[in-house]
Parts: structure tokens; sequence; C-alpha cells
């Protein structure tokens, strides 16, 4: 329920800080004197739209702040702030709105600020506010089915979400073909392109390691004379008359002959043969390398063409042969899954079929739980409607299909909630109701019926009770205070018969404290709430006579709560 409510700079309002209990709590006081615009920013602290123009002369902001306590700790709200990283300790939530005169707001649930967008999410689960005609959410009709699933309760609920966890896999798997017929074109140059792409890699016959093997033959090739030249004078300076192999051969026999004297030369005698013969070696592959060289231009262009062919291939596919490899595994996967797309989509489609035809008989047992429950609720607004006086009207929960047998999250009903107020007359939708009096008392009827199941914290109603007099206005008075026993509600009012089953009673006025008017608020208690409502049943005069019927009034009022509470 709404606890505390703070208002600084807002319209006629300097500073009013209210605090609110559960029950009923009524708010009156002469025209223009700030009781709608209390209830404007509540509205406006639940996610309403604002203006600089709430700002009060000569301030730079408006300031709402407002502090709700939640007795059911498994309420929706809970699990949705956690979510949001809004921590609710001991159940209380406290909204903040500050309207700045460049235009700007800034929002905070529990000190975090939050987007204006989650502000309006949040306080539509906390404050639910009722104008004569305006922001009901009883006069849209997308919400009647709503409305009728809130009143079937817990009947509705695996049957409810059996549907959901079908219809939730139905639209993913639907749009899922929508794309892909959309995005036919799109994967007929896909599979050109990977077809072209892995023809081209496969041709190249690509081998890991190759490119260093062509780059080496390249330089060779390139260096050919210089490679040949080089290699030559190493034969000849190894093998030629009077060249290395003669002189270590020399050295050889010397070295032999002095190790048979002395055996300490022996390990140098060894080296020195074994470097010969290595030479020796040496020079014989040297003599094989020359003469299998040969030149071969054409052998060079077949090279060079081959490295070209690889730097071509990197620079589409990737920085290295290895990554070339990778990417054509990749589109041969990709390719094969494309050309069995046909395949696959017609087992999708196969499954949608499947799907559409479970859907059909959850839905089917929706609308017939529907069905069963809108009579229970067409009998009970009736019996709600005799209670207010409306014993000539008729309501009905009219369900229907949607057309070509479309489905949306709710199944495949459309509901809505029609009346007629008088004998003859056809029924029609609530939004055609033109008596502002026969509309107040259809709100309050349904709001009977569903306030004992929205798990809205606060109900307010902004003179709902308009229009209407005598009986009628009793009746109303009634109807709101059984409204009360289910949920916190605030009510603006002139009716002095709903002001008599209030079980809080402030007074709004305007004062003039210099030369600026201001709002203020009293509380409303003992002889004085005899003096108010005998002020709201004459107007202007006081006079015993009045001050009798509204004590009279307040001692039958108390009578009427004991009975239904």
């Amino acid at each position: 329920m709404l606890s505390e409510i703070s208002i600084k700079n807002f319209a006629i309002i300097e500073k009013l800080e209210v605090t609110f209990d559960d029950g009923l709590t009524v708010l009156t006081g002469e025209t223009g004197a700030g009781k709608s615009i209390i209830i404007d920013a509540v509205q406006l602290l639940a996610g309403g739209r604002g203006s600089p123009e709430f700002i009060r002369h000569g301030a730079k902001k408006a300031e709402l702040e407002g502090l709700f306590r939640l007795e059911d700790e498994r309420h929706p709200i809970t699990s949705k702030l956690n979510d949001l990283g809004i921590e609710v300790e001991d159940g209380v939530v406290i909204l903040r709105r500050d309207l700045n005169s460049n235009g700007k707001t800034v929002c905070r649930i529990n000190e975090k600020l939050v987007t204006i967008a989650i502000l309006r999410e949040i306080g539509s689960q906390l404050i639910d506010i009722h104008g004569q005609h305006e922001n009901q959410e009883l006069m849209h009709e997308k919400r009647h089915i709503h409305l009728l699933d809130t009143f079937v309760g817990e009947e509705l609920g695996s049957a409810y979400e059996n549907y959901c966890e079908l219809y939730d896999r139905y639209r993913k798997l639907k749009r899922k073909l929508e794309t892909a017929d959309e995005n036919e074109q799109q994967v007929a140059q896909r599979i050109d392109l990977y077809s072209f792409q892995l023809k081209e890699i496969d041709a190249a016959a690509l081998v890991i390691g190759e490119e260093d093997k062509l780059q080496d033959e390249k330089q060779k090739l390139q260096n050919f004379n210089r490679l040949y030249e080089r290699l030559n004078t190493a034969y000849e300076s190894i093998s030629g008359d009077g060249h290395a192999l003669d002189w270590v051969g020399s050295a050889m026999s010397d070295i032999e002959d002095a190790a048979s004297v002395d055996k300490n030369l022996k390990p140098h005698a060894e080296t020195i043969v074994t470097s010969f013969y290595s030479l020796q070696d040496t020079a014989h592959e040297l003599k094989s390398l020359l003469d299998e060289l040969e030149f071969d231009p054409v052998r060079l262009e077949v090279v060079e063409e081959r490295l070209a062919l690889h730097i071509s291939l990197k620079r589409k596919y990737g920085k290295t042969i290895e990554d070339i490899l990778l990417y054509r595994e990749k589109i041969a996967d990709d390719l094969e899954s494309l050309l069995s797309r046909d395949e696959r989509l017609s087992s999708e489609q196969e499954k949608l079929n499947h799907l559409l035809q479970d859907l059909k008989i959850e839905a089917e047992e929706l609308s017939i739980i529907r069905q069963q429950a809108a009579i229970q609720l067409e009998n009970a607004i009736m019996e709600q409607l005799q209670q207010l006086h409306m014993e000539k009207a008729s309501f009905k929960v009219a369900i229907t299909r949607k057309l070509a047998g479309s489905f949306d999250s709710k199944g495949f009903d459309d509901v809505v909630f029609l009346i007629s107020t008088n004998v003859g007359e056809p029924l029609k939708p609530l939004i055609k109701v033109a008596s502002g009096g026969e509309l107040s008392r259809i709100m309050l009827a349904l709001k009977t019926i569903f306030s004992k199941h929205q798990g809205i914290t606060s109900l307010i109603f902004d003179e709902v009770d308009t229009g209407v007099s005598g009986r009628v206005a009793q009746a109303i008075a009634e109807k709101i205070s059984l409204i009360a026993t289910h949920s916190q509600v605030l009510c603006i009012s002139h009716l002095p018969q709903v002001a008599a089953m209030a079980d809080h009673h402030y007074l709004i006025a305007k004062e003039v404290q210099g030369d600026r008017t201001r709002t203020v608020i009293h509380d409303v208690i003992d002889s004085d709430r005899v003096e108010e409502l005998s002020r709201m049943l004459s107007g202007a005069e006081i006079t015993p006579l009045t001050l009798k019927h509204a004590d009279e009034l307040l001692t039958l009022a108390a009578e009427r709560k004991k009975a239904f509470r």
C-alpha cells in the first residue's frame, strides 16, 4: 500500500507530506483546493506523463516521493525489482521523481536511477488510478481478456503455462521459416559463392609446408650462375692439383709417421685422417651437385606462378595455408547445410504444423475455461450492478475467435465486455456507455470483483461518484468501502455518503501566506468529521439540521461497514 507521499513545489503545493493507512481514505475539500493535484502527483510517481508546467511558479524543480509497503513478500514486483538489481528490504519500495524546469525528468526506485519506462512498469503494479472517464484499464478492450483470466485465477494456470510454452516455440519456429523465405535470394548467392571458393581452393591442391620449399627453389633458380660458380670454386679448392686434399693428404702421411714415434700424437693423427676423408666425401658430393645443376627458366616460371597463387589465396581466405584449409572445411560444412536446406525446411515446416495442431488443442482448452468463467463473471457483475441500483442493466462477456485462425500470446480468443443499461437496448462495448453516473457504477461493479484478484497495492478513485446522488450515492459509497477490504483505496469525493464510509478522512484546503497560495491538508477526526460532512451536505451554511443529518450518516456508515467487513 501507499504509506507516505512527499510533494514539493508541485502546482500550488509548496510542500506537503501525507501519511496513508490501509482501508478507505477519503480526500474532500472545495473545488480547486488541490485534491486532484495530489492524485496527479501520485500518477506522475507511477510513470505518468510529466511537464515543466507542473512545477510551482518560481521553483527550479518539483520533487515527488512515495513510500510503498508490500505486505506479500511474493508480490510479483519483488522479483521484477530483483531482476533490475534493485534491492527490496522489509517490503519497502520508494519511488521518486524530480521534474526539472528544463524538461528533464529524473526517476529513482529505492535510490537507484531508472528510466521512465521502468518507473511506469513498476508503478502500474503498485497504483491503479481511476478517473471518471480516462485512464481506466476497464475501458481498454485489449485488457478485457487479461481481466477475465485474472478472474479465472489458478484454474487457468497450468493450461495457460502449457499454451505459452507451445506458443513460444511456435512463434520462434515460424519466424525462422519466414526469415528463411525472405532470404531465399541470399541463400542462392551464398551457395554460388561457396561453390566457387571450394572449387578454387581445391584446384590449388594446397600442401602445408609447400610454400617454404617453393621459396627455396625460387631462390636457387634465380641465383643459378652464382650458385654454380661458388660450388665449382669450392670443389676446385678442395680437389684441384696442389689444393686442399693434396695438402691434407701430405699432412696425414707426416703425422702418421710422427705418431709411430710419439704415441701422444696419435689423437692428432686421427683428427687429420678424419678431416681428409670428410673433405674427400664433400668433394664427391659437390661434384654430384655440379653435375645435377641445370638452369630451367620454365621451372622458375612455374614456381613463381605457384607462389603467386598462394599469395592470391591468402589474400582472400586466410593469412596462412593452414588458415585457408580451415576456411575450406568451414564453407564445405556451410555449403552442405545450405544444399540440404530444402529438406531441413520441409522437416521444420512439418514440426510447425504439428505445433499448430497442438496449439489449437491448448487454445481450445483455454477458451472452454474462459467461457465457463465468463458465465460466473457475468453473474457476479450482475449482482454488483443490482446492488448499485442498475437492476435493468445487462452485462455480457463476449468471447469470439480471432480472424483467419490467428493466435497470440493469449490464445485465439478475443474478449470484450458488453453492457446494456436499459431494457430493450442492445449490448454495447463499455467505451460507448454515455452516462457518467452509469459508467461510474459499472466501473465500481467491475472493480469490486477484480480488486480481489489483481494484487494492486493501492486503488485511487478520482471523483468517480460525480453525477450520482441519493440511494445510488449510498450504494457507491458502500461499494468503494467494500473494495477497501481487499486493497488500500484513496478516494477524492464530493459525496457525504462516501466521506462517511471513510476509515481515514483528509480535508484539502487552500490558504494564502504572504502573496502566495498554497495547498494544505488536515486530518479530519471526531467532531470535525460531523462538521465536514455537514458542509458537504448543505454547501456553504451549516445548520443544526445538517449537523444532525451528518451525525446520522456517520452512524449509518459505521453499521454498514460492520455488516460487510
